[in-house]
């Protein structure tokens, strides 16, 4: 190789060497700074408030001054990124209502974002992206929310259809996700350990509210050998599951229903207390009407006595 050639590959060869410093500058320090997530999903129920941790490691006191910090959500249906809250030196704002960050937090590197009464909208990815001059890192964490179901079982009054069975019905509503369990158990005098229920029950499908919460019920037809029946509802925000019981009891050659025995009682009490006020009131009547009478007797036979004397003198 001549010596011009060489020279010109040797420009060539600084001539790529001289923006690496400028590239190291900007890729590396990532390495550097470093931010750390509690876990990859963060799990909380509806209207409750959260907070998102998000903390820089380390014992040095960080300058909030040169320091920025961003907080994104994307959308879990749309994959939409949008801006949650946004601080840099004395400069905060918050996109979402509520949002907020610790300031005597910062200095510590504790850049967590707290989030009030959260809603089913505030599901999805978070982004916490922070800047120390000339430095950032940033990681990801997904929020989950979930709606807790709110279990009723109608027994106070048994539901009777054209067909002259009697049902009894299990609701569960306000709930998210839309997956949901719903269980029937029965325990008979001759099956008392108890079994599932597979025959004479109708689900319906899960409703969806105005909120994008659901709503579910069941209903159970009542057999005659059935002495106790329970609703068992299952759902991802119950840490156990929601049992309702309900029982009915057979009386004489007849079965009967629980509520159906207090209203007979108290029929039954009302029926003695009218029929034994109406008893008193009659014997009162007539013990004082036979007072009266022995009263006006003594009273006639004078007049009488008098009127004869007078009749006697006058002939």
């Amino acid at each position: 190789m001549t010596v011009t050639g060489t020279a010109a590959a040797g420009r060539t060869f600084w001539g790529f060497l001289r923006p690496l410093p400028v590239l190291w500058f900007c890729v590396f320090p990532a390495d550097f700074l470093i931010v750390e997530m509690e876990a990859k999903i963060q799990t909380v129920l509806l209207n409750d408030n959260v907070t998102i941790s998000c903390k820089v490691p380390g014992s040095t006191p960080l300058n909030i001054n040169i320091m920025g910090v961003i907080w994104y959500r994307k959308h879990q249906a749309n994959e939409a990124e949008h801006k949650v809250f946004e601080m840099y030196g004395n400069y905060q704002q918050a996109f979402r209502p509520g949002a907020s960050m610790s300031r005597a937090g910062l200095e510590k590197g504790d850049v967590s974002l707290h989030l009030p009464g959260v809603q089913l909208r505030d599901a999805g990815e978070y982004r916490c992206k922070v800047v120390v001059t000339p430095e950032q890192a940033q990681e990801t964490v997904f929020l989950n929310v979930l709606a807790s179901p709110e279990c009723i079982l109608f027994q106070e009054q048994a539901i009777v259809k054209d067909d002259g069975n009697k049902y009894i019905l299990c609701k569960a509503h306000g709930f998210y996700p839309e997956n949901i369990i719903i269980i029937w158990y029965t325990w008979t005098q001759e099956n008392p350990q108890g079994q599932e229920i597979s025959e004479g029950i109708t689900t319906g499908p899960a409703i969806k509210n105005e909120d994008g919460t659901f709503n579910i019920t069941s209903l159970l037809r009542l057999g005659h050998n059935v002495t106790t029946c329970q609703c068992m509802i299952s759902h991802i925000s119950l840490s156990t599951f929601c049992r309702l019981n309900f029982t009915q009891f057979q009386r004489g050659s007849e079965m009967g229903y629980a509520w159906e025995t207090t209203a007979i009682c108290i029929i039954t009490g009302i029926y003695i207390v009218v029929a034994a006020a109406i008893i008193g009131w009659i014997r009162c009547f007539k013990k004082r009407k036979r007072l009266l009478r022995r009263h006006e007797l003594p009273q006639e036979k004078p007049e009488e006595l008098k009127l004869g004397a007078f009749t006697e003198v006058h002939s």
